[in-house]
């Protein structure tokens, strides 16, 4: 009697590889915005003390303690704790598929480490923000590092579809040029963004919780001003893709970027001729995710690693 073993092919073991690693990273975007979000849940709701203490929420518990006197603010604390702790699990899924697949390149793989890297980061300078009693500048790293996670898992999406070879420009020198303007440009919008909310009214606790001292209308007019060189920057470069012949990928994406600016645009003026109201400024949030989302993949859209696929003249 003779048996036979059946060998799946290596091609179809490459094929699901990348179906899971592209499952993960997309799951990874999603969950750094999330944890944007929650995080901003958090102060919103004036929860940023809920867990007195880290990594424990109250000394000798890991968990918020129950007692008559008990809030929501704990537990809204505890969950944010709780979905970071799920994060590092999508993050370490993400590490060991990129990582470990030796088909791609060096630069690749090692990207692949950013996200888990970056998360166990954002838990220590979560952890400092409780400490120092929600000082806005440590609220505001703790912040800009999660937009630039958002960022960096962008970028591992596309690069998992785009493959290795080097990367080329579609586009002329000058739209390149106007495409790092605009890069600085939202930096400082981004930055600005964080002094407005550091001087603003949701501290993340109604008692202890520090602000800026700095005017607020003063630093909110201040960072208007930068939102509107932003959108002169993006309309000058949308104008120039129209004029050039610009690769259909690349005029998508700068699409989506002009329609989600004005999208957090309209909402930035609303939430602030409103008084701030807690959910258009949690949707402000949920907005400057979508922005870095938007801005990356458009930057990246503007070099090919395949010029035949993404419909750029090949010389």
């Amino acid at each position: 009697m003779s048996t036979t073993s059946v060998t799946e092919p290596p091609t179809d073991r490459l094929a699901r590889r990348q179906r899971w690693t592209r499952r993960a990273l997309l799951v990874n975007v999603v969950a750094q915005g999330v944890l944007v979000v929650t995080g901003g849940a958090v102060r919103l709701t004036g929860s940023g003390l809920g867990c007195s203490t880290w990594p424990q929420c109250e000394p000798g518990s890991f968990t918020p303690a129950l007692h008559e006197a008990t809030s929501l603010h704990p537990f809204i604390e505890f969950g944010n704790r709780t979905l970071t702790g799920f994060l590092v699990l999508i993050a370490l899924t993400v590490a060991v598929l990129v990582c470990t697949d030796r088909s791609r390149s060096r630069s690749y793989r090692l990207l692949g480490l950013a996200p888990v890297l970056g998360v166990f980061a954002q838990a220590v300078i979560g952890g400092v923000t409780v400490l120092f009693h929600l000082n806005p500048a440590v609220v505001g790293v703790h912040l800009l590092v999660s937009l630039a996670l958002v960022a960096v898992s962008t970028v591992l999406v596309v690069r998992e579809r785009a493959g290795d070879s080097p990367a080329l420009p579609v586009v002329g020198q000058r739209l390149l040029s106007l495409a790092r303007l605009l890069t600085a440009v939202a930096v400082a919008l981004l930055a600005l963004g964080v002094v407005v909310t550091g001087s603003g009214p949701h501290g993340g606790d109604d008692k202890v919780a520090y602000r800026f001292a700095v005017d607020p209308v003063l630093i909110a007019r201040a960072h208007a001003g930068v939102v509107w060189l932003f959108v002169v920057v993006l309309a000058v470069v949308l104008v120039s893709l129209h004029r050039s012949a610009a690769p259909q990928a690349v005029r998508s994406a700068g699409r989506w970027l002009l329609g989600v600016t004005l999208l957090q645009g309209v909402i930035g003026y609303v939430q602030y001729f409103t008084g701030l109201p807690v959910v258009l400024v949690g949707l402000h949030m949920l907005g400057a995710v979508l922005l870095t989302v938007s801005l990356t993949w458009f930057l990246l859209s503007l070099r090919a690693r395949d010029l035949a696929a993404a419909g750029a003249p090949i010389a």
